[in-house]
């Protein structure tokens, strides 16, 4: 079996990391220079090439799997970490470039998931959580780049395990001066043409799922304005920007003291959520598991469906 340098996987994965040379070279504290040489190296061991040079850079499938290997050595080192600190507290501590990286789709983000984490982020965990659409954070596992993530996807991938978290229900809302002046009678399907619905990005297909479930149609075409941001979202329907479609967990107090309002009461969208993560003995992935569903078990239980 062949054995890579650690510092050669590191910068590979420093470079798709940070989306190129310099930058992987200021992570590192090493030299422009220094990358390209080690990324050769371990080209020429490998006997393949493991970067695409495209805007933004990616590794090739050989690439791709010598990251994965690279993110399992940082989490052998997270592992021994965690039990070196059980057995003399306070000593030792992770190297930036041990980051412990997880998608999660945004919606999670901005409201469950980050008090879940909190207290391993405080123990010294250097935690990087990349956000995506629900519907495609496990591509980021599929392709090795993190070891778990919350994802709409309930077949477990090839060499992960899967965990049910519940289920996120979503409504649309808008302001109520907006409301009254597009639909006062909230949303059928004679308006929902008319409402500039806000959108998180190009992929995000909730707000299209639930005008068509709400207004039991196969098929809508929507106007859409998109704000990359869960929070962004709702900030531009209390702004007047148009409806969205949102988690109730998310909008609740808004809606409570009348600051949105629900343009379709009698409907929700429901989001099954699931946590996929490496199949290995690892303390920090069962401690990153107990977390994340702990806190979804509470948190989703209490929307209302």
């Amino acid at each position: 079996m062949r054995t890579f340098d650690s510092d050669a996987l590191e910068c590979l994965a420093a470079i798709v990391e940070e989306g190129g040379f310099e930058r992987a070279a200021v992570r590192l504290s090493v030299t422009q220079s220094a990358v390209s040489q080690r990324l050769r190296a371990l080209e020429a061991q490998v006997g393949t090439v493991l970067l695409v040079r495209s805007r933004p850079i990616k590794p090739t499938s050989a690439g791709r799997l010598l990251i994965k290997h690279a993110m399992q050595m940082r989490l052998l080192r997270a592992d021994l970490e965690t039990d070196l600190q059980d057995l003399t507290p306070g000593t030792g501590a992770l190297r930036e470039e041990d980051r412990i990286s997880i998608a999660i789709n945004a919606d999670s983000i901005a409201t469950w998931a980050l008090p879940a984490l909190g207290p391993m982020v405080s123990e010294g965990l250097p935690l990087e959580i990349i956000t995506d659409d629900q519907d495609f954070t496990h591509e980021w596992l599929r392709e090795g780049q993190v070891l778990g993530c919350v994802t709409t996807l309930k077949q477990a991938l090839r060499g992960c395990k899967v965990m049910p978290l519940g289920v996120m229900h979503y409504v649309a809302v808008a302001s109520p001066d907006y409301a009254n002046a597009l639909c006062p009678q909230g949303l059928t399907p004679h308006n929902f043409r008319s409402i500039p619905f806000i959108a998180f990005n190009r992929k995000d297909d909730l707000q299209t799922d639930f005008v068509s479930r709400a207004c039991g149609l196969r098929r809508v075409a929507l106007s859409q304005r998109f704000v990359p941001s869960s929070e962004g979202q709702v900030r531009a329907v209390l702004a007047g920007w148009g409806a969205s479609v949102v988690p109730e967990l998310q909008v609740r107090s808004l809606l409570a003291n009348g600051a949105l309002v629900n343009l379709a009461p009698q409907v929700t969208l429901p989001v099954n959520l699931y946590w996929h993560c490496w199949n290995l003995n690892s303390v920090v992935i069962d401690r990153l598991t107990l977390a994340l569903s702990s806190a979804a078990a509470v948190a989703l239980k209490t929307t209302r469906s």
